[in-house]
């Protein structure tokens, strides 16, 4: 499996031998989803919380007298029937957190990254070099690989390039260790540097 390289500019300069195992691998759409929610579910701070009757301030004295006075019998103001009471299901701070073994986590990337590559979707550059982070030289970079949105994946931290794509909603940066199944369904359009690529298939193939 062979893929054309192409410069900043979007011209081809070569081409790229491609790992079957990585970038040809079978389609397997349930453990794509499984990795998806894991990675949804993980990013989750499972911060909110309501306040039980015993934790609302107040209502420590019972309203009125147990009977004669023709009401229902009340105990506290904050009874989870009255107003400003307690919440009698509501969130607590809890862990979403979901565990997806390696294996199978690779396996669902190498069945996205699989599916952008057959796709056409996958463009390799020779190397992506930036003067700085330069928003409008990245733009330039995206025009020209008739990219409207894309992920651009490094084979190591480029601050440069992080904080160019930060500053345009349709680029995004990763690092080639970093990459998840996520993030690839995200971005319509993966550009992996020819060193990313090699990063890519040390670690799935």
């Amino acid at each position: 499996m062979k893929a054309q390289v192409l410069n900043q500019t979007g011209e081809p300069v070569g081409e790229i031998e491609l790992a079957e195992s990585v970038w040809n691998a079978p389609s397997n759409p349930g453990l794509v989803h499984q990795a998806v929610v894991a990675t949804l579910a993980n990013q989750r701070h499972g911060t909110s919380d309501t306040k039980l009757r015993s934790e609302v301030r107040g209502g420590g004295r019972k309203p009125w007298r147990q009977k004669g006075t023709g009401r229902a019998r009340q105990g506290s103001i904050r009874s989870p029937l009255w107003r400003k009471g307690g919440v009698t299901f509501g969130p607590h701070p809890r862990s979403y957190r979901q565990d997806l073994p390696r294996k199978m986590r690779r396996a669902a990337l190498r069945a996205a990254l699989s599916a952008r590559a057959q796709a056409g979707d996958l463009v390799v550059l020779e190397s992506l070099q930036l003067a700085g982070p330069k928003t409008k030289e990245f733009a330039a970079v995206l025009k020209a690989l008739q990219a409207e949105r894309a992920l651009f994946v490094t084979e190591e931290a480029r601050t440069e390039i992080t904080l160019s794509a930060r500053n345009l909603p349709k680029a995004g940066a990763m690092v080639a260790q970093d990459l998840s199944v996520h993030a690839v369904l995200r971005y319509p359009k993966i550009v992996c540097t020819r060193a990313a690529v090699a990063r890519i298939e040390e670690v799935l193939a």
